[in-house]
């Protein structure tokens, strides 16, 4: 049973978001929200992160975070309090030690663009910064996404060619980029410029940038190097203690018991794992420590201290990551160390009894349990495109006649192409191939190539993507209207496999007895299904059109939606054009209708149900030395040894995640946008089914679908450059031009695209090839493995140059007219917000939709153009948005975009 006195400790009010405690006295002390991001290194931090999960329920991250100059007894009261506040949230936390300096990607998301770590702390009685008088200081920015920010010694003889170094001073915020660092973390050493001068500096000071062998004794070089003294030669990078790498090793798992961990246990498997014990699985740079859910919170405390000493004992780095998880609450991270994972529904036994319990106790805003799902139109293409429909048929694609187009069997493949204008004088395209559930191999490889073809045609331009019936995507539905899918097929080799088989062909024939089902109730998911000529096929929650010769009837279930009935309508007329239909109600129906049905026969009342949403998740991956590529589908396809293929979850993640030089794996469950491999191993251990809608989006082409998932900026497209250059023009309006190899990344990806499209194209006659032995396209794939590896680890050979020319780059626009920020900046809204402790925004001033919306036509100056909604009253913003702002502000980021666009603020 939890005790009242842990809730009270923890003064608990849970809401979606981020909540810290700093142990003061060793009990944990809520943290002032005006304080996060900053860490005192003398003391010790609880961090929870409550985040939206599968179905409406919540799930939880604790960190504790230790500062380095942390006591033993704080860092020890942290670890027992963060499985203690595990307990009170009914013991399904993931639990996470942090190490100053060595804090983890997950962590640090939550701090965007870093955490500030400052000397002191709670016990020490040392003044905060701001009481001081401003002392100059030099950083390290280490961090393609997340940024580790650390204070070195303000000495020359720290800066070296290859790390990016941020130098502040009390007019002025320095940022030296060594020869050989890392493009990425030379633009996010940008938003820590901006994050600190807003901090530190009332946004009023200037910034400079300067080039590692670039010298001028006048201008911004000269001044930085006058700081240290004048200018001298640095020396190579010194490795130290703390730049010491974990090594991944082979996962090895030993058994906790006595206060200790114990023998090693041979086989890692699932089964292994037994509900009333913990273990530890070690697998170098990081341990695992499994809690089964039948164990006490004594014993995870036990476990939690013999993992310590476990680390200590085998003199592992302080960079060695520690995560603690409940049974049934298991990371991808853990799944992927097992050979096999099998799928189980979440553990939520105790999930009743814990909210009960909190609510008798007082706590107030305990996240509510699973909610019913309520559908949501999501972004769709432009509507009034061109649409144009092939049907693949012995090894070649043929157009599919207009009053055909939206008629769809399962034993064909077709590729669809969709023109549609959604930014000025530019047309984008929707390219993709959709698989029928009963088409042949050859069909579908010939698919495959032809779109890839068609794909290299336009420039590299469309959304590519790979459809499989029953698996439609909401913007595949949208632009066909009607759509249905018939039984059989049309093609020859469809034709010649059910022969070969010796089965009856069930082509749909406008002459032959149908059953057709209406599915849906809106234009992102209606069609029309062609299922078995059966009484057992109706469904008293839906509608069905019968076809028997020259009748054609619409059965209306007593259950059916108002809009079901409308579109049988619409697709008896599509079928039969001109046709009288004769309508039936379930229960009144005539003997007529049940002939073609084989006689009355009981049917199913039941409601399909809709797919659970879930929040996206945005992956990053990494090619390691030994792999080999082929390309039977139009999409890369990785293979090779266990532990080759690395994704790296992208948390808490935002457009600026985008950088021009990766390649990304989005997942919202319902589409993924680019990653067979990704889909193989979200498969096994997420649930994700083998058939989801697979895309692949470019640069600069990225449809709605795709950007609802982020605050997007539209303009930040339009930047031509690497990450760094495109930064240097977002956050100072004007170009900065580096010298020597400062633009590799530019030029690897180029290199790496070039490659990639050019072993894109099919050359193996579809049979997949790779990875047994020389192939006719051996050459490119090691050409495009190179060049991929090459962008992904940031070296900078360059790969074996290819034949295939990159396609012609559009002309780079102009950069934006805005001035670099002065002193007297007056970029920021003139309208002030406010943003109080839970992240509501609210304006003094407030103003009337018509006034605020975005097609206002009478616009107010100076009002934040990006929270548009901050400005409406109380009254306004709830009819609206038809929520509460505590609700709004709430919702993930990209949620919050979606609900604005509806209703024309964003």
């Amino acid at each position: 049973m939890v005790h009242l006195r842990l809730l009270l400790e923890f003064h608990l009010t849970l809401f979606r978001g981020t909540q810290i405690w700093r142990i003061e006295n060793f009990v944990p002390v809520p943290y002032p929200k005006s304080d996060y991001g900053k860490f005192y290194s003398g003391d010790s931090y609880i961090v929870l992160q409550t985040s939206a999960g599968r179905g409406g329920a919540y799930v939880y991250d604790i960190h504790f975070w230790l500062g380095k100059d942390t006591s033993q007894d704080e860092a020890g009261t942290a670890a027992i309090k963060t499985v203690e506040l595990d307990a009170v949230l009914g013991g399904r936390a993931v639990q996470h030690r942090e190490i100053q300096n060595f804090e983890s990607d997950k962590f640090l998301s939550y701090f965007k663009p870093c955490i500030i770590a400052l000397e002191g702390g709670v016990a020490t009685g040392f003044k905060k910064p701001e009481e001081e008088e401003f002392e100059t200081r030099l950083y390290t920015c280490k961090g393609k996404r997340v940024v580790h920010l650390k204070q070195v010694p303000f000495s020359r003889s720290v800066l070296n060619h290859d790390d990016v170094f941020i130098l502040d001073t009390k007019d002025k915020i320095f940022q030296f980029n060594g020869a050989n660092s890392n493009i990425q973390e030379r633009a996010k050493a940008l938003e820590v410029i901006q994050l600190l001068k807003d901090k530190y500096h009332e946004g009023t000071c200037n910034v400079a940038i300067v080039d590692d062998g670039k010298l001028q004794a006048e201008g911004d070089s000269g001044e930085f190097w006058v700081i240290f003294g004048g200018f001298a030669p640095i020396g190579k990078k010194v490795t130290t203690e703390d730049d010491a790498i974990p090594e991944k090793t082979a996962a090895k798992l030993y058994n906790i018991a006595g206060g200790g961990v114990k023998d090693e246990i041979g086989e890692i498997t699932k089964s292994a794992l037994e509900n009333d014990k913990c273990y530890l699985m070690d697998c170098g740079s990081e341990v695992f420590v499994w809690v089964g859910r039948a164990t006490s919170v004594d014993d995870r405390k036990a476990a939690t201290k013999a993992t310590e000493e476990f680390i200590t004992s085998n003199g592992r780095p302080k960079a060695t990551l520690v995560t603690q998880i409940i049974q049934g609450y298991e990371t991808h991270a853990f799944k992927s160390k097992f050979d096999s994972w099998p799928l189980a529904a979440p553990v939520e036994e105790n999930r009743g009894k814990v909210s009960a319990m909190l609510k008798q106790q007082g706590v107030k805003g305990q996240p509510k349990a699973a909610t019913p799902v309520t559908e949501e139109v999501p972004p769709l293409l432009e509507g009034h495109g061109k649409l144009e429909v092939w049907s693949i048929d012995d090894g070649a694609k043929h157009p599919v006649a207009g009053e055909d187009v939206g008629k769809f069997y399962s034993g064909d493949c077709y590729i669809v192409l969709y023109t549609y204008q959604l930014r000025e004088k530019k047309e984008d395209f929707y390219l993709c191939y959709w698989i029928g559930k009963d088409s042949t191999e050859a069909d579908q490889q010939t698919a495959a190539k032809l779109t890839t073809s068609m794909f290299n045609t336009l420039k590299a331009r469309p959304v590519q993507g790979r459809i499989y019936q029953d698996k439609e995507p909401p913007q595949f539905n949208a632009i066909f209207q009607p759509m249905v899918v018939f039984k059989g097929g049309l093609s020859s080799g469809y034709k010649s496999s059910i022969a070969e088989k010796g089965v009856d062909d069930e082509t749909y024939s406008p002459d032959t007895p149908a059953v057709i089902r209406i599915v849906g109730t809106a234009v992102h998911n209606n069609k029309a299904l062609h299922v078995d000529t059966t009484a057992t096929s109706l469904n008293s929650f839906e509608c069905f059109v019968v076809q028997s010769g020259a009748h054609v009837y619409i059965w209306q279930g007593n259950q059916s939606s108002f809009e079901q009935q409308q579109w049988a309508v619409k697709i008896a007329e599509y079928l039969k054009p001109g046709i009288a239909v004769k309508y039936q109600k379930e229960g009144t129906e005539s003997a007529s209708f049940w002939l073609p049905l084989g006689g009355k026969q009981d049917f199913k009342s039941n409601k399909a149900s809709l797919d659970t949403s879930r929040d996206p998740h945005l992956f990053a991956f990494e090619l390691i030395q030994g792999f080999t590529i082929s390309f039977p589908l139009p999409f890369l396809f990785l293979c090779g040894s266990p532990g080759k293929f690395e994704i790296q979850e992208v948390y808490n993640f935002d457009q600026d995640d985008l950088l021009p030089e990766d390649i990304l794996i989005l997942d919202t469950h319902a589409e993924v946008l680019f990653g067979l491999k990704y889909i193989e191993w979200a498969g096994a251990l997420d649930g994700l089914s083998p058939k989801v809608p697979l895309y692949k989006v470019t640069e600069g082409n990225e449809p709605c679908f795709f950007t609802t998932y982020f605050t997007w900026d539209p303009s930040k497209s339009l930047i031509h450059g690497n990450a760094f250059e495109k930064k240097v023009v977002i956050l100072f309006g004007k170009h900065h031009a580096p010298e020597g190899n400062q633009g590799g990344g530019s030029t690897q990806r180029a290199s790496a695209m070039a490659a990639l499209n050019s072993a894109f194209k099919p050359s193996d006659g579809g049979k997949g090839g790779g990875s047994k032995g020389p192939s006719q396209g051996g050459t490119q794939r090691r050409a495009a493995v190179a060049a991929l590896s090459g962008v992904l680890t940031e070296e900078i050979a360059e790969p074996e140059p290819e034949p295939e020319p990159e396609p012609e780059p559009e002309p780079e626009p102009e950069p934006p007219s805005e001035p670099a920020p002065e002193p007297e900046d007056d970029s920021e809204p003139k309208v002030a917000i406010e943003e109080d402790e839970n992240g509501i925004l609210t304006s003094q001033s407030t103003f009337s939709y018509e006034q605020v919306r975005v097609k206002s036509e009478n616009p107010v100056p100076g009002i934040d153009p990006k929270r548009r909604e901050a400005y409406l009253s109380t009254e306004e913003f709830e009819s609206i948005l038809g929520m509460s702002r505590a609700d709004f502000y709430q919702l993930p980021k990209w949620k919050q975009g979606n609900t604005k666009k509806k209703v024309d603020l964003f």
